[in-house]
C-alpha cells in the first residue's frame, strides 16, 4: 500500500519538474547559489534617502526588480507575438525610441527645455501608445497578410526606427523639467520600492485577467500550433496575429514611458539598445516554444527578471558592457540546444532507460 502511495508522489514530483516555469526557476536558483558562494552581500538591501530626502530601498536585488521591469513588460507582448506568429519582433528597441520621442514631443512641443509642460502626461502617454500600436500594426500586417517572416518584417523598423525617432524632434534632445514626470521611472515620494516594478506588476495582472477571462490565449495558441486547422475551426489567423503585434506595441509604449522618465530626456541611439535580444531571450528562458504554440506568461516574466539578474551579476563582477552579449549568447546556445527535438528525444530515451534499469534492479 505504501508502495502504491509512493508511485503517485513520484509522478507528481516528476510532473512538477516537467512544468514550463521550472526552467527559469532552475536558472534563478543557479544564479542565487553562485552569488551566495561568491559574495553573500549581493543580497543585502538597505533603506536610505534619495536626493530629495525620500526613503528608498537600495541594493542589487532592488536594481534587478527596477531595471528588469521594462524587460518584463516587453516579454508579455513578445510572448504573444512568438506564440501566434512563430517568430520574434526585433524592432521593439527602435519602437521604444519612437514612442519616447513622441511622448517628449507632446510634452515639450517644439521647445528643448520648456518651463511648463505643453500637455498633461496622460495625454502624451496615450498619443505615444497610439503611435506605437500603429507601428505594431504595420509589423503585424507584413507578417499576417503579406506572409513575411517576422524577423524580416520587423527588420524594416529595426533599421529605420531610431532615425524616425530623431526626426520627430528634429534631432533635438528635449528635456522635461517637471519633477513629477520622473516618478514613473524612479520612485514615488513616500514609497521606497521603484515605481517601474508596480507598473510591470499591473501590466502582468491585466494580461493575466485578459487571458483568463477571454479566449484570446486559446486563439493565440491554436493559431501558433496549426494555422490551417484554426481557420477550419472558424478562427481568423491574420486578425489574431495582427492583434498580438498591436498589443506588443502597447507594451513598447509603456516601456518607453519608464525609459524616458528615468532621465527626463532621450538619446535616440542608446535608449533601449539591444533590449529586443533580451526580450527574446526572456521568452526562450521561460520555456516557450520559439516556433509558436503553447506559452506561459508567468514563465516569460520570470525569465525577464532572471536575465536582469544575470546582467546585474555580470556588472557586479566588473564584466564590461561590450562583453555582456557574449555571456548571453552562451545562455541562448544552451537553451536552443536543450529545446531541440533531437536532444529532447535522447533525454527522454535516457530517462526511460534509467527507469527500466531501476525497475529491473528492484525486481531482482
Amino acid at each position: 500500500m505504501a508502495k502504491n502511495n509512493a508511485q503517485p508522489q513520484k509522478a507528481g514530483i516528476a510532473g512538477l519538474f516537467r512544468h514550463q516555469i521550472m526552467i527559469p526557476i532552475a536558472a534563478l536558483l543557479l544564479l542565487v547559489l553562485f552569488n551566495l558562494i561568491a559574495d553573500p552581500s549581493f543580497f543585502k538591501i538597505t533603506l536610505g534617502n534619495n536626493s530629495d530626502g525620500n526613503p528608498v530601498l537600495s541594493g542589487y536585488l532592488i536594481t534587478i526588480i527596477d531595471s528588469g521591469s521594462e524587460l518584463a513588460i516587453l516579454a508579455l507582448g513578445m510572448t504573444l507575438v512568438t506564440a501566434a506568429s512563430g517568430g520574434q519582433d526585433i524592432s521593439v528597441g527602435a519602437g521604444i525610441a519612437i514612442a519616447g520621442s513622441v511622448l517628449l514631443r507632446v510634452l515639450c512641443g517644439t521647445e528643448t527645455s520648456p518651463e511648463t509642460l505643453h500637455a498633461p502626461v496622460i495625454v502624451a502617454f496615450l498619443v505615444s501608445c497610439l503611435v506605437a500600436m500603429l507601428f505594431g500594426a504595420f509589423n503585424g500586417s507584413l507578417v499576417a497578410f503579406f506572409k513575411i517572416q517576422p524577423m524580416i518584417a520587423t527588420l524594416i523598423l529595426f533599421t529605420a526606427g531610431r532615425s524616425i525617432a530623431a526626426w520627430i524632434n528634429n534631432n533635438q534632445l528635449p528635456n522635461v523639467n517637471e519633477r513629477s514626470f520622473s516618478y514613473y521611472g524612479t520612485y514615488i515620494p513616500g514609497i521606497p520600492i521603484p515605481t517601474p516594478f508596480f507598473i510591470a506588476l499591473a501590466c502582468f495582472l491585466v494580461t493575466w485577467l485578459l487571458l483568463r477571462f477571454t479566449t484570446l490565449g486559446l486563439y493565440v495558441q491554436s493559431v501558433g500550433i496549426n494555422e490551417k486547422t484554426s481557420r477550419l475551426n472558424g478562427l481568423n489567423p491574420e486578425l489574431i496575429k495582427l492583434l498580438t503585434y498591436i498589443l506588443l506595441g502597447l507594451c513598447v509604449a509603456i516601456a518607453a514611458l519608464i525609459k524616458v522618465s528615468r532621465l527626463s530626456t532621450i538619446n535616440y541611439s542608446v535608449i533601449a539598445k539591444d533590449i529586443e535580444m533580451d526580450a527574446i531571450l526572456a521568452v526562450a528562458l521561460g520555456g516557450n516554444a520559439l516556433g509558436g504554440g503553447k506559452f506561459s506568461m508567468s514563465s516569460s516574466v520570470l525569465g525577464a527578471y532572471v536575465i536582469q539578474f544575470l546582467t546585474t551579476t555580470l556588472y557586479k563582477f566588473q564584466v564590461k558592457a561590450d562583453a555582456l552579449p557574449a555571456y548571453k549568447a552562451v545562455v541562448v546556445i544552451i537553451l536552443v540546444v536543450m529545446s531541440a527535438p533531437a536532444v529532447r528525444e535522447k533525454f527522454s530515451i535516457l530517462i526511460k532507460k534509467l527507469r527500466s534499469d531501476k525497475t529491473a534492479a528492484q525486481n531482482s
